[in-house]
């Protein structure tokens, strides 16, 4: 017959079991624990960059590196072969307009001018000699027209008289014609002297108008030489600082070799350069953000340049602080183009994380846990990113580099 068990007995048994279901739950916790660990590496805050998904604007832009150069500046090329002579400023220093910085050797200048005046001296003799040459046969041609209307009238009247004696027969008609042939003669030896005289005049005046036109274009090569010879004293074109100088004497030059360059350092602008692949988002007009360091200045795209030199094109930013005290001469910045601006739409901070536009995977923070998300990246500005879609408004990411966790869905956030 059976006996029941005694109640201590019975709790006992109920502890233990209990107790190992206890045992097996934590187990069983540990173990998911501990595959959940391998499967899913962790990181620390502190590791990481984390920013907050809000509302703003952004504005889609080009970067491009940038060098700061005056707003103002003229290159003084050499006028001539030559060497320099005497140097009468020094390189960096503060100069007035049109100051005497150098002398080029002018000695060949010289020459050439003294060839030229040597030849328009040969012109004015020429012109003179020709004039008086044509007063000359002038004066001969008279002195001939003068002898043969003399002779006209003598033959003239002697033809009257035979005219009249053969009316009553003293003259025999041969002599008559001889009389009346003699006329004619002179009389066109004397339009023949008169024709001379024209044909003279129009000669030495055609030969006189070469002389003077050969003069002219010697005139204008003195004048160019006169301009040569004033260029070879190098003076600044204005006042400012002088950047460049050809300061060593007796140092060769070549004609259009820069020997002083002068820059107006109170106003700059900036050059940028950036890849030609992006030269049709460009346009005169768009505006330009320049950095250095934290300091961000204002300006808009001036100029494009034209020509594309090793798949680069430049580009010439007018600054709305020309004369800010961050500027410096030479100093590189970089330059973000303004191509497209919106407003109230979701952004980030940028980051490692973002890899330009489009879809891509970024780990958003959800708990204790990142999680692999798909989101759509608009436009960036270099500082913050849109958030086209696949997030919500407060939600955080990771914008860190993220590269070394790209093969696990999620991260574990200590």
């Amino acid at each position: 017959m059976d006996t029941a068990l005694d109640p201590r007995i019975i709790n006992r048994r109920r502890r233990r079991t209990l107790a190992a279901g206890i045992g097996a739950l934590v187990l069983v916790c540990a173990a998911a624990w501990g595959i959940n660990r391998a499967a899913s590496p962790g990181v620390s805050r502190n590791d990481i960059s984390v920013a907050e998904i809000r509302r703003g604007s952004i504005a889609s832009t080009v970067s491009a590196s940038g060098i700061v150069v005056p707003e103002h500046e003229e290159l003084v090329p050499s006028p001539i072969q030559s060497r320099v002579a005497k140097v009468h400023a020094k390189l960096g220093q503060q100069v007035a307009a049109h100051e005497l910085l150098l002398e080029l050797d002018d000695r060949s200048v010289r020459l050439a001018i003294d060839a030229i005046q040597e030849q328009i001296a040969q012109q004015d003799n020429r012109i003179l000699g020709l004039t008086l040459e044509m007063d000359q046969k002038r004066k001969q041609y008279a002195s001939a027209i003068e002898l043969l209307e003399l002779d006209l009238q003598s033959t003239r009247a002697k033809r009257e008289r035979y005219a009249t004696l053969r009316k009553v027969g003293a003259v025999s008609g041969e002599d008559m014609l001889t009389a009346e042939l003699n006329v004619q003669r002179i009389e066109v030896q004397l339009r023949q002297q008169k024709e001379l005289i024209e044909d003279n005049r129009r000669s030495t005046a055609s030969g006189i108008e070469g002389a003077r036109l050969q003069k002219s274009i010697l005139q204008k090569q003195l004048d160019q030489q006169q301009i040569l010879l004033a260029q070879t004293r190098v003076r600044a074109p204005f006042a400012g600082m002088l950047t460049s100088l050809a300061a060593e004497e007796g140092a060769a030059v070549a004609v259009g070799q820069l020997v002083a360059k002068v820059s107006d350092l109170a106003n700059y602008r900036v050059e940028a350069t950036l890849s030609d692949f992006h030269t049709r988002l460009l346009s005169p007009g768009q505006a330009v953000r320049v950095e250095q360091g934290k300091q961000l200045l204002a300006g808009r795209v001036h100029t494009i340049l034209p020509e594309i030199q090793n798949g680069s094109v430049k580009l010439l930013v007018a600054l709305e602080q020309p004369s800010h005290p961050l500027l410096r001469n030479k100093l590189r910045v970089d330059v973000n183009i303004v191509i497209e601006q919106k407003a109230n739409v979701l952004v980030a901070d940028s980051g490692p994380a973002f890899n330009g536009k489009g879809r891509q995977a970024v780990f958003v923070l959800r708990g204790g846990v990142a999680r692999k998300t798909m989101l759509d990246i608009g436009a960036g500005d270099g500082k913050a990113v849109e958030i086209a879609g696949g997030a919500q408004l407060g939600e955080r990411v990771i914008i860190s580099d993220t590269s070394r966790y790209q093969e696990h869905d999620s991260i574990r956030v200590e």
